[in-house]
């Protein structure tokens, strides 16, 4: 935690580290601004726009996808900020690794979109996948610049490859909505912004070309066999709720509880792995400098800003969940599954950091070993929860994330690492009540109107975040002053 005020000053160390960590927050945080905010705009439309059914479908073909680009990634882009080899040689040869795989990735999930779909029960979706399965090669292509960006914590280049080619596939995607083209519009935009990508990622002057070097690329090979199925096992965790819900109840209920999770999940893009896309080139910098000792402060303060930011826009969201009959009455039965997502993406937040600590440590095998209880414990949750509907399924997700928190935080104090997180977590908490407060109280009141009023959504949301802002202040004063330290 930051020192009190005027006792003492950090350490010069200490000052370079938080002052990385800031700056490279800004800048991503600015790019996934851009890119993310692009992305809701587009969920608002075809929710709007799509029915239920419809929506399901797309986000079927969406999640196979996924699946896809983290199979094809093998987990490799974090080697390219770990490496103690030449980073363009490593960068040219998980190039060709991954684009060659995402290719072949990308014919064999076209081929097999028909059997694939049918067994989701939701065969309509069977072109989108095939459509949606082109970009998986350019997206490969992608990925890897952005990897040599991180390294360098050169987060300022991204804003041209990643906003840019979000902007123009959300700008593709509503206008294909708004002229009937349903639910493949999403998937079309998708495709543009995979191919845009590594166009404008090259103009800006990340271009890396393929090639392979022997020696890097066994690196390589040794980092994918431990940490490739630990990053398929973590897409699975973040997908298997859409491909149960699409088997066990049809894409309509996917619809629904896919509206909710994009909701949801917008904090968590646009804070947690923002975050984490800093903590971990800077987590394997201490470590390749001999600097270990500074993890555990390093990691306070990614959870503390996690805990901070994303704790009060899932505030938001929660309160005001009930609102989502705004995008129309038919979304009614996603407000609950809204709001209990929202204590899922929290402690998914908190994990996506944590985990960055030990995969920059090294030792993969236990970010896989944290994997995979985590999706054992969601598989067996769904058997459950799935039959019950999607509320049941969204609170299936929270109770089993926050059952990973404590044990994370216990493997991280083993490896010496582990922020202490009770103070800060007590004063987020004080700070969501001073928001909250006035809040509900105007809400029974009846100042913010019905719950299917715009502008008493956009009313409420202010007074919350304006609220919250305060309660912040109140209750962080040290951490501010710390981060204003890092900005100079």
């Amino acid at each position: 935690m930051g020192a009190a005020r005027g006792v003492r000053r950090p350490s010069a160390g200490r000052s370079v580290t938080g002052g990385l960590a800031v700056r490279g927050s800004l800048w991503l945080g600015a790019v996934n601004l851009v890119s993310k905010s692009s992305q809701m705009v587009v969920t608002l439309v075809l929710a709007a726009l799509l029915t239920e059914g419809e929506l399901g479908l797309v986000a079927l073909a969406v999640a196979l996808v996924n699946l896809g680009q983290v199979v094809q990634s093998i987990g490799v882009y974090d080697v390219i900020s770990r490496t103690e080899h030449d980073p363009r040689r490593m960068a040219g040869t998980v190039l060709t690794m991954s684009v060659g795989v995402g290719a072949l990735l990308g014919v064999v999930l076209a081929a097999a979109a028909g059997p694939i779909t049918a067994l989701l029960g939701a065969p309509d979706a069977e072109p989108l996948v095939r459509l949606a399965a082109l970009s998986l090669p350019f997206s490969a292509a992608g990925g890897v610049q952005m990897g040599l960006m991180h390294r360098d914590l050169d987060f300022r280049r991204r804003m041209l490859p990643d906003a840019g080619s979000a902007v123009l596939g959300a700008v593709v995607t509503v206008v294909l909505a708004l002229e009937d083209f349903g639910a493949a519009s999403l998937i079309v935009g998708m495709l543009c912004t995979a191919v845009a990508q590594p166009v404008l990622g090259a103009l800006a002057g990340g271009g890396v070309r393929p090639s392979w070097h022997a020696d890097v690329a066994a690196e390589a090979l040794r980092w994918i066999s431990v940490v490739g199925p630990a990053a398929v096992v973590a897409a699975l965790v973040i997908n298997v709720d859409y491909l149960a819900i699409g088997h066990v109840l049809g894409p309509d209920a996917v619809g629904v509880y896919s509206l909710a999770y994009r909701i949801a999940w917008v904090p968590y893009i646009m804070v947690a792995v923002v975050l984490g896309a800093v903590a971990f080139p800077l987590c394997a910098k201490l470590v390749r400098a001999g600097q270990r000792h500074e993890l555990a402060a390093v990691m306070g303060r990614f959870t503390r800003a996690v805990l901070v930011v994303t704790g009060g826009l899932y505030l938001v969201v929660a309160l005001l969940g009930d609102r989502v009959v705004v995008l129309g009455a038919r979304w009614a039965s996603a407000a609950l599954p809204l709001v209990l997502l929202c204590g899922y993406g929290l402690g998914i937040s908190v994990l996506h950091i944590w985990y960055q600590a030990v995969k920059a440590t090294g030792h993969a095998v236990l970010y896989l070993k944290l994997e995979a209880a985590h999706l054992a414990l969601i598989v067996i949750a769904l058997v459950v929860a799935t039959g019950h509907g999607v509320a049941a399924v969204a609170g299936a997700q929270l109770v089993v994330a926050w059952v990973m928190v404590p044990l994370t935080w216990w493997r991280l104090r083993a490896l010496g690492v582990a922020p202490a997180v009770g103070g800060m977590a007590a004063r987020v908490a004080a700070a969501a009540l001073i928001g909250a407060t006035p809040v509900v109280l105007l809400d029974r009141l009846g100042v913010f109107g019905p719950v299917d009023s715009l502008v008493g959504a956009l009313a409420e949301g202010v007074v919350l975040v304006l609220a919250y802002g305060v309660g912040t202040l109140l209750t962080h004063r040290n951490a501010l002053d710390e981060l204003r330290g890092g900005l100079r």
